[in-house]
């Protein structure tokens, strides 16, 4: 080998030892070293993995048959197959407990005092569980607020308070992990529009009391010191969010369990393998797997005999979890996912990250192109488009697609005429609008068909009732592996 090539050789090997060793890596495009103060400080974090949010599970992506896997006895022709993929994500273990959720209220009423409308809109509606011709007022009184039931489902959410859970469990998340690195020190002086929010803090509207072992070194400042985190440290996790339907019955079915290589060996009808209500192995043979209503009038079984040993919901963690490692995804109670109801959406969606009720949405600017903060810290939206009713059956959600998102044509679709109220014999009956939304799961009060992954159903996103509760999940960055 010529002696000179080998020198040069030997030099860049070097070079790099000490690189790697300094800590410094260099640009394979210009040569400049990464995060150097005296290059300019460009900033460049390698090799990085996402951490897993608390109480999430991650859920491997991959492409699975989505929708209906026995008969359809309601003749509601809403759940045809249709093969999808998913990529990554994560997912609660279990469904958001009443302990969750009145740690949500507890804070809202400790940082917004005056105003009790806020707290007023989050509050469960523990009204639904009244009934009629039942005796049910026990659990209005004590189901949410009741120690005993500090691990049950939270239920009597809306779709929309369960989005405002999210919002703010993204916040809390994040505002406790910059605390932990020693950038934000606790503030329990929070009030009104002085809120901690993930996009506040991004924005700089939110400066919060600085941490005294703050580690991230300001590099692009001749003065040195420390500076805020930004999206490109890789601190601030993603949205906490609701799973989308194809999400969620991807994760239900959680066919890792039933793989040989690309080969699955047989589908499900439920959370767990074969077509059996009851567990067959010999430890716990004859046990229910799930929390539902076994027949007419038989919700939990005989004294001495029980068979789900639930009258109502049961804690978020019984019965054995999944293949995936979650729980009670046939059962206990209805779970709400993000998308909006069509009966034709699965002919409709995307083959990849399929989802019907796509809104885009941008942060919102004053005259003086400053974010605009409401009363309570949080950044207003603008909507930028809705794409609710896209390919909707009518010829306005007919348009083509445009590549420039603020046209004004998508932002006045609407199907509202095609599914909104009647009137029949003076009485008015709601069928579909752009309001509804879809559950999935099973609850304590449905029969075995229900706790198939592909059943669906809809209610309008204001509504709640005592069976249908809900679980979070996180957007997967980077790998599609978890290490």
């Amino acid at each position: 080998m010529n002696s000179k090539i080998l020198t040069s050789l030997c030099l860049g090997i070097i070079f790099l030892i000490s690189c790697s060793k300094s800590g410094t890596k260099v640009s394979e495009t210009t040569g400049w070293k990464y995060n150097d103060p005296e290059n300019g400080g460009f900033e460049y974090k390698s090799d990085f993995e996402q951490e897993a949010g608390p109480g999430l599970v991650f859920i491997e992506g991959g492409t699975f048959t989505m929708g209906q896997v026995e008969q359809d006895v309601m003749c509601d022709w809403n759940n045809a197959p249709r093969r999808v993929t998913v990529s990554s994500f994560y997912m609660d273990e279990t469904e958001v407990s009443n302990i969750d959720y009145r740690e949500y209220i507890y804070w809202l009423r400790r940082v917004y005092p005056e105003n009790p409308e806020k707290i007023s809109a989050a509050l469960p509606d523990t009204l639904v569980w009244r009934e009629e011709l039942a005796y049910n007022e026990p659990f209005i009184q004590n189901y949410f607020s009741h120690p005993a039931y500090s691990d049950y489902p939270v239920v009597g959410v809306s779709w929309k308070q369960a989005n405002d859970f999210c919002r703010w469990r993204t916040d809390r998340v994040n505002e406790r992990i910059l605390i932990n690195e020693g950038i934000l020190e606790d503030d329990l002086s929070q009030r009104g529009e002085n809120v901690f929010t993930t996009e506040s803090y991004l924005a700089g509207l939110y400066t919060g009391i600085e941490g005294k072992r703050n580690p991230l070194q300001n590099l692009r400042s001749e003065e040195g010191g420390s500076r805020r985190a930004n999206r490109t440290d890789g601190l601030i996790l993603p949205s906490y969010r609701l799973p989308t339907e194809a999400e969620w019955e991807y994760a239900a079915l959680a066919l890792i369990g039933n793989s040989d290589g690309e080969q699955l060996s047989n589908r499900k009808f439920y959370a767990w393998n074969g077509n059996l209500l009851r567990n067959k192995d010999k430890k716990t043979r004859g046990q229910m797997l799930a929390n539902f209503t076994r027949g007419r009038g038989d919700l939990m079984g005989v004294a001495g005999a029980l068979n789900d040993g639930a009258a109502i919901s049961s804690p978020v963690s019984s019965y054995q979890p999944n293949d995936f490692g979650l729980f009670c995804m046939s059962g206990n109670v209805n779970e709400w996912v993000y998308d909006v109801y069509r009966p034709m959406s699965p002919m409709d969606v995307n083959e990849f990250q399929p989802v019907r009720g796509s809104v885009y949405t941008e942060l919102k600017r004053g005259a003086d192109g400053n974010y605009i903060r409401n009363k309570y810290g949080e950044l207003e939206i603008d909507t930028v488009a809705n794409y609710t009713n896209y390919r909707d059956g009518d010829p306005l959600s007919n348009l083509s697609t445009s590549d420039d998102w603020k046209a004004e044509e998508m932002k006045t679709q609407n199907s509202e005429n095609m599914y909104s109220i009647r009137e029949s014999s003076g009485a008015k009956i709601k069928f579909i609008s752009d309001n509804a939304r879809v559950y999935k799961g099973g609850s304590w009060k449905d029969r075995p068909y229900w706790l198939g992954p592909g059943t669906r159903r809809f209610l309008d996103e204001n509504d709640s009732r005592n069976d249908i509760g809900f679980r979070c999940a996180m957007t997967r960055v980077g790998s599609t592996d978890e290490f």
